[in-house]
């Protein structure tokens, strides 16, 4: 049930006004407001950084039927969006999002540097600082034919963990929602407890593939529960 915060005085704006828009937006309950953080809203890139790998993965903001949306076009490219922000998991543990794919990838290893190619993917980033070889990273990726649940080591560093939180294509082409504990899974494959994450990042990417594929990311935040 949403619960409905009034004010003593009706001329009187409510200092938490914008976060209880947030959360109704997010379907939320007003209660929780204050522990919803939004990442990535009605698709606006805004605040997002690129990375390129090789090539250009295309992304753009698009509306359709009243619904926005981050779409990315990978044609043989591997490029990333990333946003600098500090969470803190004592806090908002649950990483919340939607997104959909136009189709899995065909014939390749995800456990080799050859295969390396997912339609969508998200990355938590915990940073090492000037210890740079401290940084870790879980990536949540969409897989060809991984078992939903499946962690392994990427192909390129065992500092990135991969986990299968969607496979095959039997919900290829449409919406499907997901939620992670993102500390509990850091410590899963990780064994650390940490208490904060530094960046995310949204991956399409096909270069060592060769092959092309799209992907939509809808809203993600972080929450209590």
């Amino acid at each position: 049930m949403t619960h409905l915060i009034i004010c003593r005085n009706n001329a009187t704006r409510c200092a938490s006004q914008n976060a209880v828009l947030i959360a109704l937006c997010l379907g939320v309950s007003v209660g929780q407001a204050a522990e919803v953080l939004p990442i990535l809203q009605h698709g606006s890139l805004t605040g997002w950084e690129n990375k390129e790998f090789k090539g250009q993965t295309h992304y753009e903001k698009v509306s359709v039927d009243g619904q926005s949306y981050v779409h990315a076009i990978s044609e043989h490219s591997a490029s990333g969006m990333f946003k600098k922000i500090t969470v803190d998991l004592n806090k908002t543990p649950f990483l919340n999002w939607r997104w959909r794919i136009e189709h899995v990838l065909t014939n390749n290893d995800e456990r080799s540097k050859a295969g390396d190619d997912y339609p969508a993917r998200i990355y938590v980033v915990v940073s090492g600082g000037l210890f740079f070889w401290k940084t870790e990273a879980v990536n949540y990726v969409w897989s060809r034919n991984q078992a939903v649940g499946t962690t392994w080591p990427n192909a390129y560093t065992s500092n990135a963990q991969m986990i299968a939180v969607r496979s095959d294509a039997k919900d290829a082409g449409q919406w499907v929602a997901e939620k992670r504990n993102v500390r509990a899974d850091f410590k899963a494959v990780f064994g650390s407890d940490i208490t904060q994450i530094d960046a995310i990042a949204i991956m399409t990417d096909t270069d060592n593939s060769g092959q092309s594929v799209s992907a939509d990311y809808g809203d993600i935040f972080f929450s209590a529960d």
